[in-house]
């Protein structure tokens, strides 16, 4: 069924929980944006160094006035009276009004002391007596020195904030991975059978390598693109208002544009991820039926899921990168337009006297400096943008209701003897509370007992097991072991004290010996090969490349029915007082399945053990089996007592027996 689109989600709201989360980093992330800041404000001290150097060159090549010094020296010929000032005077300027003697040539501030000293630079005759003062070198390698010294410590400061915030975002993500994977574990299983394994996988994996990637490569490109921003700001309007304002209003069409785009596109980049989980999701249960769906000829239908899925997903990133790629572009635009702005303004103040030719210089970089930043934080709010969105849907997960708090739970059974009541037990599950699975079950399993339970698909059988093993909570009833209600035992204390053979069989990628010792410390090698040789594997096993050492993967020749056969082993060799065979025998053969029903008898005995099965040949032994029909028991006793009555495991019964003549 289509999902609907989700709202846009509060951006703030979702910084906000992810800064929360980086308290512990606080110091020195903030160090390194620190770090940021200071680098791109050394950065920017260096267009006011350089259009010093661009005066000297060109005031040297042009015979003009190239440097404080020089411009004391007209003050001194102007004040003994070798200059006559009147001469250079602006036209409309009342001599009466100066000052002349405490007149300052140097003060750049002073429209009319910069007007004269240009007027006196355009004179032919007072050109002539300095044309030999040539380039002040001097002057050009104090600057030089100064800008080498000024943009090595920037330099400096940007090394650090790359080195420390590549670390901090590590450990970050190493943080938020094992929160997560520790609060897989605190989870109910309701949660898992409303989420898909993909989608929670992604949460993992693509939310958080977003994040990281974020913290690592936008967080403090942000931080100094902004002081960067603002300390241009500052200097160009220190320099030239005239000109600063120009660079101003040419790039605040860049930065509304920008802001506009950012409001309007949050939302798309919520949709990338969630629908990237739902994709994820869906190939990784599609992957795992592979064969099943091969076998149906449904090709075509989880074809079509797919390219719906996966439409979603290039529809979402369409989106979210056309409108944020719109920025790039948006403001290489405003940065050009700039340029020609500060040129032709510029030429307009110098040709009026109120700036130097080096000032045109210092803008133009200072042009370059301020719509960079803009640049910047355009891409780095992009990338903030699906941070915000991934960091949503990691604690979204975070906060999922975990199970409750167990640590004031006082009983613990350490010597269990097996004795195991059900009391008027009922169930339903927290999605649908109003369907009732479990209706009134009760029942004794003594010590020592092998209980089997039996029954048509969609009984109760397995809820039963999931019962006894608190992935459920009963919602009436008690079920203790050894006099012990299990609701005041943890859940850890509980599953210490049963073995599982499950239907659907689990080997991780590792060696044999580490499969079948999971979990399991001070096992003997010979524990391990007996093991092995009761259920039949031995044999197998030494046949193997590297026998107990050779490692499985999914190119390692090895069938369904030993899969299960190497679980029913890892559990002979876990030894618990108490034991769970879920269908532990569905994948194998018939031949194998008396190998490994000897296997499982010798498992038993001695421990009280509740056995689900379809086929009813593997429980005739059984010291009790409990017949389920739609939540209720309907039946109990032996195999032989049950067969007599003739009742609903007779039946059950007479029908397997007779399918099995009729495929034989």
């Amino acid at each position: 069924m289509h999902k609907k689109r989700q709202k846009p989600k509060n951006l703030k709201a979702a910084l906000s929980n992810l800064f929360s989360y980086c308290k512990k980093e606080a110091g020195i992330i903030l160090f390194a944006l620190i770090m940021a800041a200071l680098g791109a404000v050394l950065t920017i001290a260096g267009p006011n160094q350089i259009s010093k150097i661009t005066d000297y060159i060109y005031n040297g090549l042009t015979g003009g006035i190239s440097s404080e010094a020089v411009q004391e020296d007209i003050q001194k010929q102007i004040q003994s009276g070798q200059i006559n000032i009147m001469d250079y005077l602006p036209e409309g300027t009342d001599p009466s009004s100066i000052d002349f003697q405490n007149l300052d040539l140097t003060d750049k501030n002073s429209e009319l002391a910069q007007n004269i000293v240009n007027n006196i630079r355009l004179s032919d005759e007072f050109r002539a007596a300095h044309q030999d003062d040539g380039i002040d070198m001097n002057g050009i390698f104090k600057v030089a020195v100064f800008l080498l010294g000024l943009y090595l410590i920037s330099a400096l400061c940007s090394f650090s904030q790359h080195f420390i915030m590549a670390t901090v975002t590590q450990k970050l993500s190493k943080r938020m991975r094992k929160d997560i994977d520790g609060k897989i574990n605190r989870l109910p299983l309701k949660y898992f059978s409303e989420h898909s394994y993909g989608d929670v996988l992604s949460r993992v994996t693509n939310d958080v390598d977003t994040i990281g990637q974020a913290f690592s490569n936008s967080l403090a490109a942000i931080v100094s693109a902004a002081a960067q921003f603002i300390g241009c700001l500052i200097m160009m309007y220190y320099t030239n208002w005239i000109l600063g304002t120009t660079t101003v209003v040419t790039t605040l069409l860049g930065l509304v544009l920008m802001v506009l785009i950012m409001k309007h596109s949050q939302h798309y980049f919520t949709d990338r991820q969630r629908s990237l989980g739902e994709l994820n999701g869906y190939i990784e249960e599609m992957y795992a039926g592979h064969d099943v769906i091969r076998i149906s000829g449904a090709e075509g239908q989880v074809r079509e899921r797919f390219e719906k899925l996966n439409g979603a997903v290039r529809t979402a990133n369409y989106k979210s990168q056309f409108l944020s790629g719109l920025m790039q572009p948006l403001m290489t635009f405003i940065g050009n337009f700039g340029y020609v702005a500060v040129c032709i303004i510029g030429a307009l103040l110098v040709m009026k006297g109120q700036i130097t030719f080096g000032v045109i210089t210092a803008f133009l970089i200072y042009v370059r400096l301020f719509e960079q930043p803009l640049r910047q934080i355009s891409q780095g709010m992009t990338n903030i943008q699906s941070a915000a969105a991934a960091s949503e849907r990691v604690f979204e997960f975070l906060s999922e209701e975990e199970l409750e708090d167990e640590s004031a739970k006082m009983a613990n059974v350490e010597e269990v003897e097996g004795d195991v009541v059900f009391s008027h037990v009922k169930f339903s599950y927290p999605s649908v509370p109003d369907k009732e699975i479990i209706h009134d079950f009760s029942v004794h399993v003594k010590p020592g007992q092998k209980a089997a339970i039996v029954g048509p698909t969609g009984a109760g059988k397995t809820t039963l097991v999931n019962l006894l093993m608190r992935f459920f909570e009963p919602t009436g009833g008690t079920i203790t072991i050894d006099g012990v209600d299990t609701k005041d035992m943890t859940r850890e204390n509980v599953h210490r004290k049963f073995g599982m053979v499950l239907q659907d069989t689990w080997l991780f990628e590792g060696s044999v010996r580490e499969n079948l010792l999971y979990n399991n410390e001070n096992v003997s090698e010979e524990t391990m090969i007996n093991a092995c040789k009761a259920c039949g594997i031995h044999s197998f096993i030494k046949a193997l490349p590297q026998g107990y050492d050779t490692i499985l993967t999914d190119n390692t020749s090895i069938s369904a029915g030993q899969k299960q056969l190497l679980t029913i082993a890892r559990a002979m060799i876990q030894n618990s007082p108490m034991l769970i065979l879920d269908e532990a025998t569905s994948s194998v053969d018939t031949r194998t399945e008396l190998l490994t029903q000897r296997a499982m008898d010798q498992l038993t005995q001695k421990r009280t053990s509740f056995v689900i099965a379809h086929r009813l040949s593997t429980i005739k032994n059984a010291d009790i089996i409990l017949v389920m029909r739609d939540g209720d028991i309907v039946e109990q006793g032996n195999h032989e007592e049950l067969l007599a009555k003739g009742g609903f495991y007779a039946d059950l019964y007479t029908s397997q027996f007779e399918q099995s003549e009729v495929q034989a």
